[in-house]
């Protein structure tokens, strides 16, 4: 299959470089030749715009950090839209239900079909192929897209036959994960201010009640060995955790926890964390403690 790519950042060189791992016929487009560099050299081709992997690919994925850079890249001269031989548009980004509605609009405009596909797992998943795809949109292209699914992973869920219902699980689990950052974040500084041995405080964590994707992961293989380098930024979460809020009350669901979470890493942006990585959520808490 050949298959345009847009958006080469740290989740979605690994998962392009997957796509080549399968045989697929690659074509790539970033605004950073370094991001680019790793996959042309394995015989990827370059697109010089958004419109020329359009013209190029009649499938092209998506992969970008926030809805303004989306917004850009679908529209205008030498937008996605602009493309001659697009037919599907896959995104693998967290936008959120209104946002994928609103490209939906926008693409049918022109013939596309929008296939939701956002991922979780991490930048370690992304490069092990041992993601989880959630899928949503028209049964048959969904269908036809599950060989480049496999290539990044075997959990694949089918959301539902419409773009967003994907999206409503994305945030569901992103909610839960920045929920437990923060809560975990919370007990290992109790802990350790108490005199407790991170090890052993994560050792109990993750054999008992307590035991979630922080405790399991972001905290062994980031925190504790002080290389915060999970891959994600606080203010990628922070945009996480907005979406969530904002579709849960769009549904009228009280969202409590997300909002006191939301205060956490909004105080960590105001004190200039919004580019550090997400793992460093635990300073923010850690700052906050009474000397």
């Amino acid at each position: 299959m050949r298959i345009g790519y847009l958006g080469l950042g740290n989740m979605g060189q690994p998962m392009a470089g997957k796509l080549l791992d399968t045989g697929h016929e690659l074509w790539v487009h970033d605004i950073s030749e370094d991001a680019m560099r790793p996959l042309l050299e394995r015989q990827a081709r370059r697109a010089a715009s958004p419109k020329e992997l359009a013209d190029t690919c009649d499938t092209v994925i998506v992969a970008l950090p926030t809805l303004e850079i989306f917004r850009h890249v679908l529209s205008g001269p030498s937008g996605l839209l602009a493309g001659k031989a697009l037919k599907t548009l896959v995104n693998t980004c967290t936008v959120g239900g209104r946002f994928i509605r609103e490209v939906e609009t926008q693409c049918a405009a022109t013939d596309v079909t929008v296939i939701d596909a956002p991922i979780s797992g991490g930048v370690g998943g992304a490069r092990a192929g041992t993601l989880a795809i959630m899928a949503s949109g028209d049964p048959a292209r969904v269908a036809d897209l599950m060989p480049v699914f496999q290539s990044w992973g075997k959990t694949i869920v089918v959301a539902g036959d419409s773009p967003g219902a994907a999206q409503t699980m994305k945030l569901a689990n992103n909610m839960l994960c920045a929920v437990a950052l923060v809560a975990t974040s919370e007990a290992m500084t109790m802990s350790g201010k108490a005199g407790i041995p991170h090890d052993a405080m994560l050792e109990i964590l993750n054999n008992g009640t307590g035991r979630n994707f922080a405790t399991m992961h972001i905290f062994p293989d980031a925190v504790l060995p002080g290389t915060f380098d999970f891959g994600a930024t606080i203010e990628i979460l922070m945009k996480d955790v907005d979406l969530a809020i904002a579709q849960g009350e769009e549904l009228g669901v009280p969202m409590w926890v997300s909002q006191a979470v939301r205060l956490v890493l909004k105080h960590g942006v105001f004190q200039g964390r919004a580019q550090q990585d997400m793992s460093r959520v635990v300073e923010i808490i850690e700052d906050g403690t009474r000397k």
